[in-house]
């Protein structure tokens, strides 16, 4: 039985004006996690989806377990032992559980009643397996984001699949479910799968990996053992120069409260009595485990859910916001942790996607809009966030998620906020664009604007916010001064309410 388990050989594949992977090739042992690392647009996803019948590649071969195979669409790749847990989540919101992980293969008696008591079994068996806490039988909806991470994860080890891709799988886990993820990759590593590990955090491709892969700009650079790398190294391969510090130097000052939130409390998720101030040219940041409650306070403040209780004062003055469009008016901007779900609109262009929250400044004579306005916003933001686009008139969804999230970044400023709210805003972004969104957030608070900043990692919070508020089942737990905490003190605040 051959060592190499899976080979891509020469792989290219080109889209209308941009040469997405030129001749690249790639490896994987068996029983081993090989991490795919490189900038967003460096085609990691893109190479992926060649292999899992997504795209049809261009020229090269893929070779399997030794025979070569060409996946005309997933279907066909998971009936052959290759799965994929992809960054942005696609699944059936309002079904089961049970139905998510057997859809298109429910298990049947005489080949037509669908037999619903060997599924659930079959469910629990693997949840079991895999140490996963979810009721087989709840709607997908009503579990957050890191619950049905876990339950795709568990999808796709029921295939029993040879080649496991996880592209960005610990993006929405907490800490403690990337322990258990890893554990899980363990077991499947014992059984002899091939992991693909696709991730930007370098602490976690160092732990995990065995073997690293580094593309940039659509081809490969280099294949090493993960055991003779460091970050700097890994760093230097993938944006092609050093970078040495993390964090950009703050630059912002601080001024008179310009936010104040009073007792806020949710009707339909478990925000209570939520109260904080945010001051002119300051960054917020929100820390907290899964449930505690962040997401659904930025939701309230921006009326996106329904607000039970509580008042919210911009420069001393209530504001009665209902609507998005009463919180855009009032000087607030959100940008959403998942892009996908409620970030773009996949199907239409950069130039759309860009411009779609500020159209009422595009108004000509109160019927038209100004498509030569449009046109030169849109190539500022482009300039602006660095985005990697062939043109104005690319559909978004062909973006890679990095600069997916630069365009809805874009989109906001435009909009010209008084207070800018970002849901985990690095998710699945590479360190050099982490650089460069951290930039654009510290620019911001310099020109007196205010920022309210979700994020899961505990660095990001301590190098870039001023204050840290945390909190705990729904309510603030603590608040402490980023230069005088540390982790351990905002994970015991965060488990606080638990």
């Amino acid at each position: 039985m051959s060592e190499i388990l899976l080979e891509m050989k020469n792989i290219t594949k080109e889209f209308p004006g941009v040469k997405a992977l030129d001749n690249v090739s790639l490896k994987i042992h068996r029983g081993s996690v090989h991490a795919l690392m490189g900038e967003n647009g460096a085609g990691k996803s893109t190479l992926m989806k060649c292999l899992f019948g997504i795209y049809s590649k261009d020229s090269g071969s893929i070779i399997l377990d030794g025979t070569e195979v060409n996946f005309k669409n997933p279907k066909e790749a998971l009936e052959n032992g290759v799965a994929m847990v992809h960054q942005e989540l696609n699944q059936a919101l309002k079904r089961s559980v049970v139905d998510n992980i057997w859809l298109g293969r429910y298990a049947t008696y005489a080949g037509f009643i669908t037999n619903e008591r060997k599924m659930y079994n079959d469910t629990a068996k693997i949840f079991e397996s895999l140490n996963i806490k979810v009721d087989p039988k709840v709607i997908m909806s009503t579990l957050p984001v890191s619950q049905r991470q876990m339950v795709e994860i568990a999808k796709a080890v029921s295939y029993d699949s040879k080649i496991i891709v996880f592209d960005e799988p610990t993006s929405s886990l907490t800490e403690q479910e990337v322990h258990h993820l890893f554990a899980i990759i363990k077991k499947l590593k014992e059984k002899g799968c091939g992991i693909i590990y696709i991730s930007h955090k370098m602490e976690e491709i160092l732990e995990i990996s065995d073997y690293v892969t580094i593309m940039r700009d659509g081809q490969w650079v280099a294949s090493e053992k993960a055991e003779n790398l460091d970050m700097d190294k890994i760093i230097k391969l993938m944006v092609g120069r050093e970078l040495t510090t993390r964090f950009p130097p703050k630059t912002n000052s601080i001024g008179e409260t310009i936010l104040k939130v009073e007792d806020l409390s949710s009707m339909y998720s478990n925000l209570k009595n939520v109260s904080f101030e945010l001051k002119k040219g300051e960054i917020l940041g929100i820390a907290g485990l899964a449930g505690a409650g962040r997401t659904e306070l930025l939701e309230n403040i921006f009326a996106i859910s329904e607000r039970k209780s509580g008042k919210i004062f911009i420069h001393g003055k209530e504001i009665k916001n209902k609507n998005v469009r009463q919180s855009i008016k009032a000087g607030l901007a959100l940008v959403t942790e998942e892009r996908r779900a409620n970030g773009i609109f996949a199907i239409l262009d950069i130039l759309n996607n860009t411009t779609i929250s500020n159209l009422k400044s595009y108004k000509v004579k109160g019927l038209f809009l100004s498509k030569r306005k449009m046109k030169k916003d849109t190539q500022w933001s482009i300039k602006a966030m660095r985005i990697k686009t062939p043109s104005q008139e690319t559909q978004i969804r062909t973006l890679s998620g990095g600069n997916q999230q630069k365009v809805i970044f874009g989109r906001w400023l435009l909009t010209e906020p008084e207070i800018m709210m970002l849901d985990e805003p690095t998710r699945g972004i590479d360190v050099g664009a982490k650089f460069e969104i951290y930039q654009l957030i510290i620019d911001l608070a310099s020109k007196g604007k205010a920022v309210i900043m979700v994020s899961s990692e505990m660095p990001e919070l301590l190098g870039v916010c001023d204050r840290i508020l945390v909190m705990s089942g729904g309510r603030v737990a603590g608040e402490v001064v980023s230069s005088k905490t540390s982790q351990e003190e905002i994970m015991t605040l965060a488990a606080k309410y638990v």
